[in-house]
């Protein structure tokens, strides 16, 4: 289904195969080129892709895949390193005739000059994370990234977050002048199980960057040893920064791929995510469209997301985390409901959805340049 007058065609968007933002780009980048005719170039910073990563990439229409071994602003070892960056793919831009720049990373906007608008998609940041996990001052590392993350936001033609209160948070960690734009991320729901319903599995699952802290998997690990129920965790233990996790209860899964996954969610069990610090959550997504029933951190991104949808716990409370997933386990109609309201919730955030909102971002900003671009050639 293609929507709308579309004169966009071409698109470079920058993106790396560590996170969630690896998935966000290859989903986003199909839809737009199936419902909007958007080819679009994927600029990738960071660790390489592996293979996996690089056959699903394969699959999109329309994709080129640019691995640029270029660093990741938060892995990074100074600013010039990302300023570098910044304008690599600045020149990218004009090599492969883009009409829009969506950057994934902000901070490549701080010191280079686009010749098309960019659109700056704020996924996260290590201001908003130390905020959110950590308290006093910044380190020195974490703040002249913060410097270039901010200038970069600053320069971009228009700034979007995955949620409000990811929008209210950047905000504020940067002192915009205008709220950026909440654009909920998207995934493609799996398809309806045939025959009839089994009985939920009596375990607890979580995913993501484990290593992460702010994903606070420990607190998570502590609470379901407190119960003797199994826990079992997809995702890497260990960073590409080093940062690393080493759960004593749980059953480690390590990288399940996507089909992998969608099975084991296929079977329903309770989903917990105790993260301290979350501008999205696909993976809590990606459990809610399977139907599983949710307890998750209260903290504003997932009240936004899924309040009346889910079991809200203090994240740092291992008590109250054990007594949630407890009630939940043994109530069988509660562990039903809430499993129904999540499927329903989920419906909101669709890839479509998601895609359709961004066109008509990068359309209107090409439209305001050509507008622009008009005026001056006629004075």
């Amino acid at each position: 289904m293609r929507t709308g007058v579309n004169t966009l065609r071409r698109l470079l968007m920058t993106a790396d195969a560590v996170g969630g933002v690896w998935s966000y780009a290859l989903d986003l980048a199909a839809a737009l080129a199936r419902r909007h005719d958007v080819e679009t170039t994927l600029a990738v910073l960071g660790p390489l892709p592996n293979e996996d990563q690089r056959w699903s990439a394969g699959l999109v229409p329309g994709l080129t895949l640019v691995e640029t071994a270029l660093p990741l602003d938060w892995l990074a070892g100074r600013p010039a390193e990302v300023e570098a960056a910044g304008r690599r793919i600045a020149a990218l831009a004009v090599e492969t005739g883009a009409e829009i720049v969506q950057l994934n990373t902000p901070a490549l906007a701080a010191r280079a000059l686009f010749p098309v608008p960019v659109v700056a998609v704020h996924h996260s940041c290590v201001a908003t994370w130390w905020a959110g996990v950590r308290s006093g001052p910044l380190p020195d590392d974490f703040a002249w990234r913060t410097d270039l993350v901010g200038r970069g936001l600053r320069a971009a033609d228009a700034v979007v977050a995955p949620s409000r209160a990811f929008a209210r948070a950047t905000r504020q960690a940067y002192g915009l002048s205008a709220l950026p734009q909440a654009v909920w991320n998207g995934r493609a729901a799996p398809p309806a199980p045939e025959g009839e319903a089994t009985e939920p599995a009596a375990f607890v699952f979580s995913a993501g960057r484990l290593w992460d802290e702010g994903k606070n998997v420990r607190a998570l690990d502590a609470a379901a040893a407190r119960l003797g129920v199994r826990l079992l965790l997809a995702g890497p233990l260990q960073g590409p920064n080093g940062a690393r996790v080493a759960p004593g209860h749980a059953l480690c899964l390590g990288n399940l791929g996507g089909e992998s996954l969608r099975d084991c969610l296929a079977r329903r069990p309770v989903f917990a995510s105790t993260a301290l610090f979350e501008p999205f959550g696909l993976a809590v997504l990606e459990a809610a469209q399977a139907g599983c029933a949710l307890v998750l951190s209260d903290i504003p991104t997932f009240r936004e997301l899924w309040a009346d949808a889910a079991v809200f716990v203090p994240p740092r409370d291992e008590a109250a985390i054990a007594a949630a997933l407890d009630r939940v386990l043994r109530d069988r109609g509660l562990r039903a409901e809430l499993g129904e309201a999540a499927r329903r919730r989920a419906g909101r955030y669709t890839i479509a959805a998601m895609a359709d909102r961004m066109a008509g971002l990068y359309r209107g900003l090409a439209a305001t340049t050509a507008r622009r671009a008009a005026r001056e050639a006629a004075e």
